[in-house]
């Protein structure tokens, strides 16, 4: 990918470094890394612990700083932005889908799944609210609080909260990391239509090689930097990356 910031990807980093502590204790998480994810795709970001992938993508969103480079959401230098401005484009701009569902224990699945709009003081598009609880099947546990759903349906919330606000970009963190492999492939083939039917953007994080053989790319590092790409993947043929990557 050359330097020249291209309008065809939904968010972008140049030159990103992130560094940790200093002399002895410096931890390199991010080695100069280059790379866009491109509107309308599926990526998957995956690599050996301490390999930089969760840094990659909390740069890439915003989540946090670079010590060097350059990072871009849309066509926004989101390096050069204040905490407040950075706060309001995740908020317009950006979905998250993290590992721990981080739903509110208080309120229900629908409101939980409108809360960040209602942060916002905007109010959901009831078509394609409607659209998106069908497609994730909770039209029948809306008024059901998260205690009283199961991890499966816990992240389908999560995931319905992302797609409502019709975000340019959705990053998600080990999605199914807490889920049994019935509820994993029911959330990974859901993300997986939003980009083929919704043309939606999803970066997705994993260690799991069947988790990311939904994406249509994926990206491997070690050591903070890109060292492999794989479009089109399979099971097998992500395992057969990894095992040269030391995993």
């Amino acid at each position: 990918m050359s330097n020249a910031v291209q309008t065809n990807w939904a968010a972008q980093v140049h030159g990103a470094a992130k560094i940790y502590g200093s002399g002895e204790n410096e931890v390199r998480a991010l080695d100069h890394v280059t790379v866009g994810f491109e509107k309308g795709a599926f990526t998957a970001i995956m690599g050996p612990s301490g390999s930089g992938k969760s840094t990659l993508m909390q740069c890439a969103a915003g989540l946090d700083r670079l010590t060097a480079g350059t990072a871009f959401i849309g066509d926004v230098d989101i390096t050069k932005l204040g905490e407040k401005a950075l706060t309001l484009l995740r908020r317009d701009k950006v979905g998250f889908i993290f590992q721990q569902f981080n739903l509110l224990p208080t309120l229900t699945a629908q409101e939980n799944i409108t809360f960040p709009l209602d942060l916002a003081g905007r109010k959901p598009d009831a078509d394609w609210m409607a659209h998106v609880v069908g497609t994730v099947g909770l039209a029948d546990r809306l008024n059901h609080k998260p205690s009283e759903l199961s991890g499966g349906q816990q992240q389908r919330v999560a995931v319905a909260r992302a797609l409502v606000e019709q975000p340019e970009i959705i990053f998600a963190d080990e999605p199914t990391g807490n889920l049994d492999s019935t509820s994993s492939a029911e959330i990974l083939s859901f993300m997986e239509n939003a980009v083929r039917e919704f043309g939606q953007t999803v970066v997705m994080v994993t260690h799991d090689p069947v988790a990311a053989s939904h994406a249509s790319r994926v990206l491997f590092l070690a050591d903070g930097r890109i060292v492999d790409e794989l479009m089109a993947p399979t099971r097998d043929s992500i395992l057969d990356r990894m095992r040269n990557l030391g995993d």
